[in-house]
């Protein structure tokens, strides 16, 4: 996650845990040396983690300064660190997530920040880790919900309108980008493309039930397997599809998509899914309102359709799938941090899970 330092005041330190920023800088400063040979006088300085947002994978902010050919040079850096203990995700996908941003960045047609180096060396910080650009920039963080507080709420209608807007043309963006440009996500081995993002959240409810029991999460799986979806249209699955991992100007045009960690192939309406269930969240969340000038639930699927030309049948069996796939990490990351874990069927997500499934079952 990238975020610039004026959207972290006032913000809440979200990230699981937090290292020696001074070892860091240390460690970070003799990597650097060894990327750039001929570079001297290297200064790494200013380290801080955003705030409001950063839970699933330890991201820190800095800026370097160095001379080249007797040039001075600055630049604001983000390092983002494998998690090896806080593990949101069951599946590794660090590497995946690294090259599927340099797809889409080459694209031309899904905006990411610049990729400068990945190193798979665990020995410098503890784990494997990415180095890219810290863009300047208003991030609407979950910590608290942008729905609740913060520039979002504070823009003017027609803001939020175009900031909705860009958003979806964004997500809808990612489907412009072939299946073939990212061979590397392919699991020939779990099935077709569809199998494949089923498969994976399979895994993930049986790594839960294997701590505990999770009755509501396996009946809702047993009810989505028995209704599974006519329209498995093929398409490149973000995996974190959400206003929250996007990143915007002043103008609210989106500078940036970010947190790619759970990449596939899986099909174009899983991440249309997750955004609109995840709205759906935020909206109860606040009592039921949509913030005036954001797009309704209709309003978003229609939108995205139209961008990208795909059809929208069985849309209520993905959202509902989404609904399953935040569940599971909901309960994952209750579990990390050592919460109790509530009746999941009596909470708002639980039920508006089962509503979605009244609905692909009556075959509405």
């Amino acid at each position: 996650m990238m975020m610039s330092v004026a959207e972290k005041k006032g913000g809440v330190f979200v990230a699981p845990s937090k290292r020696n920023l001074d070892a860091l800088s240390a460690s970070l400063r003799q990597w650097f040396s060894s990327r750039l040979p001929t570079a001297t006088k290297i200064d790494l300085t200013n380290f801080e983690y955003p705030s409001g947002s950063g839970q699933s994978h330890e991201t820190i902010l800095f800026d370097a300064a160095w001379t080249q050919d007797e040039v001075r040079h600055a630049r604001g850096l983000v390092v983002r660190i494998k998690p090896t203990t806080f593990t949101v995700f069951i599946d590794d996908m660090f590497v995946e997530q690294y090259r599927i941003m340099q797809v889409m960045r080459a694209s031309g047609r899904v905006r990411i920040a610049e990729l400068l180096w990945l190193e798979e060396d665990s020995t410098i910080l503890g784990s494997p880790f990415f180095v890219m650009e810290k863009l300047e920039g208003r991030v609407p963080v979950s910590i608290p919900s942008y729905m609740e507080t913060g520039w979002v709420v504070d823009a003017t209608v027609q803001e939020r309108a175009r900031m909705w807007r860009n958003g979806v043309r964004q997500l809808a963006a990612i489907q412009s980008i072939p299946v073939t440009a990212a061979p590397f996500l392919n699991r020939p081995e779990e099935g077709d493309p569809f199998m494949q993002e089923w498969t994976r959240w399979s895994r993930y409810l049986d790594v839960l039930e294997r701590r505990e029991p999770a009755p509501f999460h396996r009946e809702v799986h047993r009810r989505l397997k028995q209704a599974f979806p006519a329209n498995r249209m093929e398409g490149i699955v973000w995996g974190d599809a959400r206003l929250g991992n996007m990143m915007f100007g002043e103008d609210m045009e989106v500078l940036a998509v970010m947190d790619w960690e759970q990449p596939g192939l899986g099909g174009a309406l899983h991440d249309l899914g997750w955004w609109v269930f995840n709205d759906r969240l935020k909206i109860i969340a606040r009592g039921g309102e949509l913030l005036e000038g954001y797009g309704s639930r209709e309003e978003t699927i229609a939108l995205w359709a139209s961008e990208t030309g795909r059809p929208v049948d069985d849309f209520d069996w993905y959202e509902a799938f989404a609904g399953f796939r935040i569940m599971c990490t909901y309960w994952n990351m209750l579990h990390l941090r050592g919460q109790p874990k509530p009746d999941v069927a009596q909470e708002a997500m639980g039920q508006e899970i089962l509503k979605l499934l009244e609905r692909v079952e009556g075959g509405r």
